[in-house]
């Protein structure tokens, strides 16, 4: 991802369950956030290891095992062939079966966000696949890796929902860590959230759920159950909660819960 809070605003709770269905979880930030703040008596460089510190804090509350600073400058982030291999790197060395990052390819939104995703994406496929890119990486002993499944966060058009409700206190648990980029309360942001499952629900959209678009490499369907969400969302315009028990999770249906995401 791109900055520091980023993961824990789109994909949180998936990460939990990802966490709790004992999967390897390992969290990559390119930058470190150290733009972000309009106190201007911040010096960046403090702003940055003081994010890092609030990422370290949130990445304990959702269970990730590692958090990676690549520590580029916020919001200089440059789609180059010196990103890429250090992307390539990264995957190559952690070997993640599922990868989350931004959709490039959403719109408008922060250039770090569309620039992180699109390279993150080439990093994924083909170049970390494919040993005649960055073959320098041998010399540390790292061959090509296949990524198996990408999942896109902050997508208009997703086709991949997670269930998240048993997750929601550790989403905001883990959101709280934030201090500096997040002002709000524990209820409030509760109420936030209520909020917008009240309006996903009146629009017959499933409620507490992540969004993602999908990618697999390699022939792999698309899951059923995101077929069987969506068909429940219309049929029912008002659902109620999904059982935490019958919830789609990642490492269950779909892959073996010893996988690994980065």
């Amino acid at each position: 991802m791109a900055h520091p809070d980023d993961i824990e605003f789109t994909c949180g709770g998936t990460v939990a369950n990802l966490a709790d269905d004992g999967w390897r979880v390992s969290f990559c930030l390119v930058t470190s956030g150290d733009k972000g703040s309009k106190d201007d008596t911040l010096i960046a460089w403090d702003l940055g290891r003081m994010r890092e510190a609030e990422q370290e804090a949130a990445s304990k509350r959702l269970g990730v095992t590692e958090c990676i600073f690549l520590r580029w400058p916020d919001g200089f982030v440059e789609d180059s062939a010196e990103l890429r291999a250090t992307l390539v790197r990264v995957i190559r060395s952690q070997q993640p079966d599922l990868l989350i990052t931004w959709d490039g390819y959403r719109g408008f939104n922060h250039r770090d966000h569309r620039t992180v995703g699109l390279v993150a994406l080439d990093a994924a496929f083909p170049l970390a696949r494919t040993p005649h890119y960055f073959p320098e990486h041998a010399d540390e002993g790292l061959g090509p890796h296949r990524v198996n499944t990408v999942l896109l966060a902050g997508s208009r058009e997703p086709n991949y929902f997670v269930d998240v409700g048993r997750q929601l206190d550790r989403k905001i648990s883990a959101l709280l860590c934030h201090a500096s980029q997040v002002q709000a309360t524990r209820e409030e942001l509760s109420q936030r959230m209520r909020k917008r499952q009240s309006e996903a629900a009146a629009q017959g959209r499933i409620p507490w759920a992540e969004g993602f678009r999908r990618m697999t490499f390699g022939g792999a369907g698309a899951p059923s159950r995101t077929a069987a969400l969506r068909a429940q969302a219309k049929r029912d315009p008002n659902p109620k909660q999904t059982d935490p028990q019958a919830a789609q999770q990642p490492g269950t249906a779909d892959h073996p819960p010893d996988r690994k995401e980065h």
